[in-house]
């Protein structure tokens, strides 16, 4: 029998996004940043990190929506160390993936994960990958939206989308 390519559909809808703005960039800012959260117990999910040319860069990362004021005070202690311009904390998010371990085998996953969900005008925040999952974090109010028409693009039954407490 052929493996699926993707065999199911999970969300969390209980994450919150946190970007620290113009964060200079240099080594250590980043460890320090994470290595404080660490710290203070903070489990921290997705993390992505820009560079842009004048410097700087944005580093933003989704926790739970329980942590959001521990982060916010961490972080808010190291903003004179490190010299970061400020704090921007979103808590309407989710998180939707799709998992499969066909995907590691076909190209195009992402990209038809990506089409589906701006053809259903769902705006992409953030986006992780790994050789059997895909994971994009959304607007919480888009979420059944998005499991819906992801679960007609990849051809799985409705038994197979999940909601998952916590990070997923």
């Amino acid at each position: 029998m052929e493996q699926a390519i993707v065999s199911g559909i999970t969300y969390a809808l209980e994450d919150a996004k946190v970007t620290v703005v113009n964060v200079p960039d240099k080594p250590g800012v980043a460890a320090r940043v994470f290595t404080a959260l660490a710290e203070a117990n903070i489990n921290v999910d997705m993390i992505i990190q820009n560079v842009s040319e004048d410097g700087a860069t944005d580093i933003s990362f989704t926790v739970g929506q329980d942590a959001l004021d521990t982060v916010r005070t961490v972080l808010e202690a190291l903003q004179a160390e490190l010299k970061f311009d400020r704090i921007v904390t979103d808590d309407a998010m989710a998180k939707i993936s799709l998992i499969g371990a066909g995907m590691k085998t076909h190209p195009g996953v992402a990209a038809k994960m990506f089409e589906t969900l701006a053809e259903n005008g769902i705006n992409i925040e953030m986006i992780s990958t790994s050789s059997i999952k895909i994971s994009c974090v959304i607007r919480r109010d888009y979420i059944e939206k998005a499991a819906n028409a992801l679960h007609t693009a990849f051809g799985l039954d409705a038994d197979m989308v999940q909601r998952k407490e916590g990070l997923g």
